[in-house]
């Protein structure tokens, strides 16, 4: 038996930091924190007490024909305290999301780079 206790944090492919600034830090307001020097750009978040490291680095995955809702590919999934909060803002800034097929209080929306996100409302 392991010892696992949690998950320290994701990591996504970005293809530009000041996109991904925008989006992360600027309309869904994560903190930034500091980040190790690696040899290629990126951002560290703080998500309650895991984190999100944005990698700016080559992707080795196609991005074109990913499915149209982001609950049918691989995602990222955060909570929320006011997911209709959330819409207005995503809305407002011309972001395009769904809300959760299944009826749950959630929405899915895609990054600038195509990564897809699920908000839960808690």
């Amino acid at each position: 038996m392991t010892d696992i206790c949690s998950i320290h944090h994701v990591s996504l492919i970005i293809s530009s930091v000041e996109r991904s600034w925008a989006f992360y830090h600027e309309l869904l307001g994560l903190e930034i924190i500091d980040r190790p020097d690696l040899p290629f750009p990126g951002i560290w978040l703080k998500i309650g007490d895991q984190q999100l490291h944005l990698l700016e680095l080559p992707n080795p995955d196609p991005v074109d024909h990913r499915p149209e809702h982001g609950g049918r590919d691989r995602h990222l999934a955060v909570s929320v305290g006011d997911l209709d909060r959330l819409a207005g803002s995503l809305d407002q800034a011309g972001i395009v999301f769904a809300r959760s097929k299944s009826g749950r209080a959630a929405l899915f929306c895609r990054d600038p780079d195509g990564n897809a996100l699920e908000f839960i409302q808690i």
